[in-house]
């Protein structure tokens, strides 16, 4: 038997078939019609499933259920879709939906960072522990919650918004409303904006930075460009990625001391920097936790499953 994960974006939709070895048997992606409506939305989902399926040689009868990881705020228990930033739902049943294009009634909706930390959970970096939190660094900062074999969500569906909690007071602005979130210091967004400063800043002293060539060479600041130039000893470079460090490993103690878990995975763009990220991370995060050396420490490792962490924990929890 097999289930099917569908990680759906505001810009594509990614749909792969999951054996029960929790591997991809096969996956494809479509661009996200979102300038179609919902229901166009939901047309492109059952296409694609239908047309894995006849690709793999997969009867729908052998597919046992279809898992939704959508971004927003989702109710799992009646399938919908509450609100998306991204896209045309509010309120939408996208399960109920669903269920008219497939014979798979079987159809879980889950919010995408919780998927995404579930399926490491059970396949990535967190296998085999029963607690662990994954973050995700990309536009925003996501995550989710897994304590004692469990995702965690809250009463109300709603929970682990993990860069919404504020690490520098009144700081900056951030996309919902507050001041001085995880998120505002430590996504991709704020990383590129710390970068874009300290060249204005390098540019009005008359301050050299390989910084500059790498954007001209590249066409545009991305989060890999302090990292880039920090690498070559760039004075510049490794002053933006020792500032950003500070304030990811800032927030990442904190989740630390309030759930104390054994796996704490980094997943998304930054992730990507691998064992040169966790190298500036690990001292601090050390020096500042809760209990030092009395308390067992938790593993900070990167996400192993990279863009598939949605689709298999998706597939997993339907």
């Amino acid at each position: 038997m097999y289930s099917i994960g569908v990680d759906l974006g505001g810009t594509n939709i990614a749909i792969g078939i999951v054996d029960d070895n929790y591997e991809i048997v096969i996956k494809d992606s479509v661009p996200t019609p979102v300038s179609e409506g919902a229901e166009a939305i939901v047309d492109a989902i059952a296409d694609l499933c239908l047309s894995l399926c006849d690709r793999a040689g997969i009867p729908q009868t052998e597919i046992r259920s279809v898992g939704i990881a959508a971004p927003g705020s989702v109710d799992p228990a009646e399938g919908v879709v509450k609100y998306a930033n991204n896209l045309p739902f509010k309120d939408f049943p996208i399960a109920a939906l669903l269920r008219r294009r497939l014979a798979c009634q079987t159809i879980h909706v889950e919010n995408d960072a919780n998927a995404a930390a579930w399926g490491e959970a059970v396949a990535g970096a967190a296998k085999g522990t029963k607690d662990s939190v994954m973050i995700t660094l990309g536009t925003g900062v996501g995550g989710g919650i897994v304590i004692d074999g469990k995702l965690y969500s809250g009463f109300n569906y709603a929970g682990a918004e993990l860069g919404h909690m504020v690490i520098v007071a009144d700081g900056r602005p951030c996309t919902c409303g507050r001041k001085g979130c995880f998120e505002a210091y430590s996504s991709a967004t704020a990383l590129i904006a710390m970068t874009e400063e300290k060249m204005a800043e390098c540019r009005a002293s008359g301050r050299k930075t390989l910084m500059e060539e790498i954007v001209a060479e590249k066409g545009s600041v991305s989060g890999r460009t302090a990292f880039q130039a920090a690498r070559r000893n760039d004075p510049a470079g490794l002053e933006v990625v020792e500032r950003y460090c500070f304030y990811l490993a800032c927030g990442l103690t904190n989740l630390i001391n309030i759930f104390q878990p054994e796996i704490l995975s980094i997943g998304g763009g930054i992730s990507n920097e691998g064992d040169y990220l966790l190298s500036r991370l690990i001292p601090i995060i050390e020096r500042e936790r809760y209990g030092g050396n009395s308390v067992k420490p938790t593993e900070i490792r990167i996400a192993q499953l990279k863009n598939d962490a949605g689709i298999i924990g998706g597939a997993v929890l339907a």
